[in-house]
């Protein structure tokens, strides 16, 4: 197009030129006039076509550079956003080595606790899975028979990690906003049926079991609490905790080092105990507890059985929560002079003792809520939470939620051997 228009130019000269030369020529200037018009237009018009061609030139080099520019900030957002993406992926690395690094370590406690587990029931042989009642010395009945085989059924879901957690909503009140979920255990035998508690403790208990469930479902809620804090999800969870485990001179230490690499979940993760185990708390235990607190994680208190609490100690043991059954509690409520009472604390408004147990930071839960009549009742009594099916059923959390954030479901020994070796 550039060369186009400079030979278009160029002819426009010509053209020019010659037509002065003629007129002057045609005008009696002769031909010597006509040459030396013609010679000098054609001069000024090629040195006014240089400073056309330059200006042309310039212009196209301005264009270039502007290009130029444009490409480079192009190239510039490009580079940035390659930037930016090598730093994601470098934090994704870093996050993978450290989830590398924890899987490896709960793997290796989960493996010390499946395979001590192991060592108790050998050592227990042909020994009966519990000492006979008094009202059995004289038979064996079919409940007793068939104890070994439940027995063997629960120690074969814990060796295989067939124990679900089932998750529980509780929520604020009036408002029924999902604040904290409380967890459960479930066993599942070799069929898949979910054996409720009351099935298995009987045999569990006394067989030296129940500690196992416990660290395990202690397991299962960190790695729970840590996938909703991937999440963003501000929701806190209990986990029941039994004396046992808190004794447990072999699982406690290993358990704490955990809770030590996942502190920043402390404010997501409450440790429940029922009032009269923390109530016949020895040394050894409280000392774990201060241990746990220390760390900044918090304690409830459940299956209560008096309103008449220290609350003190319990600021001290750094218990934030009371939970305390519907049923129990509108029991525990009558009338003296014209006003609500508990029988527990007879000179205190029934209404007040919330306020009284917040003074202390610690926060009442009413838990088994079924009817909503019972909720009308709570609500007169101030309680700021509560938990029932009337809020929601525990529901089971899905295997898929376990296993991006902890050790996979399977538990077997070779198992343990084949992430060792992979895991160096």
């Amino acid at each position: 197009m550039r060369r186009l228009t400079l030979g278009l130019l160029c002819a426009t000269y010509l053209c020019l030129s010659l037509i002065v030369s003629l007129t002057l020529w045609r005008n009696g200037g002769g031909w010597g006039a006509g040459v030396a018009a013609l010679v000098g237009g054609l001069g000024l018009c090629f040195a006014f076509h240089g400073l056309i061609e330059r200006a042309l030139e310039t212009a196209e080099i301005k264009g270039e550079v502007e290009a130029i520019r444009e490409a480079h900030k192009i190239l510039l957002t490009q580079v940035e956003a390659l930037d930016a993406r090598v730093a994601e992926i470098f934090e994704t690395v870093a996050d993978d080595a450290q989830r590398s690094d924890d899987l490896i370590d709960e793997v290796h406690m989960l493996e010390d606790l499946v395979e001590r587990m192991r060592r108790r029931l050998d050592e227990q042989g042909d020994a009966p899975a519990f000492p006979l009642a008094a009202g059995a010395a004289r038979g064996v009945t079919a409940d007793t028979r068939q104890a070994p085989a439940l027995l063997e059924i629960v120690r074969e879901a814990l060796t295989e990690n067939r124990v679900d957690l089932f998750l529980q909503p509780i929520v604020s009140l009036p408002q029924r906003r999902t604040q904290f979920y409380e967890s459960f255990s479930r066993l599942r035998d070799e069929t898949g049926r979910v054996m409720m508690p009351a099935e298995y403790l009987s045999v569990a208990e006394p067989g030296g079991l129940v500690t196992a469930i416990d660290n395990l479902l202690l397991f299962r809620c960190v790695q729970i609490v840590r996938r909703l804090a991937k999440q963003d999800r501000k929701v806190g969870i209990f986990c029941n905790v039994s004396m046992a485990s808190l004794a447990d001179e072999s699982f406690f230490p290993q358990f704490l080092d955990l809770l030590t690499a996942n502190r920043d979940l402390a404010g997501a993760l409450i440790f429940e105990i029922g009032q009269q185990a923390f109530d016949a708390r020895g040394s050894v235990e409280a000392r774990n507890m201060g241990k746990l607190a220390d760390l900044g994680f918090r304690f409830s208190l459940d299956k209560l059985t008096s309103l008449d609490l220290d609350l003190q100690d319990l600021a001290r043991s750094d218990v934030k929560f009371l939970k305390v059954g519907a049923q129990f509690l509108l029991e525990e409520l009558t009338e003296l002079d014209g006003r609500q009472i508990l029988r527990s604390l007879p000179d205190l408004a029934a209404e007040d003792f919330t306020m009284l147990t917040r003074r202390y930071g610690v926060e009442v839960i009413v838990e088994k809520v079924e009817t909503e009549r019972q909720v009308i009742d709570v609500l007169d009594l101030n309680i700021g939470f509560g938990q029932g099916h009337l809020f929601g059923e525990p529901r089971a959390i899905k295997e898929a939620v376990l296993s991006e954030a902890g050790p996979p479901p399977n538990l077997i020994r070779p198992q343990f051997n084949a992430r060792r070796q992979a895991y160096g």
